[in-house]
């Protein structure tokens, strides 16, 4: 359930799995110029909150090698050997869910945000219980700003 900041598309909800710096609440965006855009809201966080386990190992795997690669913005930060990728959630954050369905009647599409202790923002973009996208351009498969 989504707790509306104001009717502009701007909430906060409960994330089941991905956590925020200081818990478990993250943003919701919206686009409000749709007229259900409360609907699509509510179906993106019911997908996101029961994403299934291969797909979070799937996002977690992809976030670690992204943490691999980067140049890391922070100098003293040196990636460990992880013992399981959800290991990953120990160095990065998130903080906001991107509704990207320009209808209730769209696929299920949103764009996740977060940031990695490595300094670098981090994000993935899913769409119809698929991962499209893991890495630092995940705003460039939004269709619907």
């Amino acid at each position: 359930m989504i707790c509306w900041l104001e009717q502009e598309g701007e909430g906060e909800f409960k994330s089941k799995f991905f956590r925020d710096e200081d818990g478990d609440d993250l943003s919701v965006y919206a686009n409000s110029g749709i007229s259900d855009f409360v609907e699509c809201a509510e179906k993106c966080i019911g997908a996101f909150n029961n994403l299934s386990e291969p797909i979070i190992n799937e996002i977690c795997t992809k976030i670690a090698d992204c943490a691999k690669k980067s140049v890391s913005l922070n100098k003293k930060f040196e990636l460990p050997v992880l013992d399981s990728p959800l290991d990953i959630l120990n160095y990065c954050w998130f903080t906001v869910l991107y509704v990207d369905m320009g209808s209730k009647d769209d696929e299920i599409a949103y764009a996740v945000e977060g940031e990695g202790d490595w300094g670098e923002d981090i994000g993935f973009y899913i769409n119809n219980n698929s991962v499209v996208y893991v890495g630092t351009n995940y705003l460039d498969y939004m269709k619907n700003r």
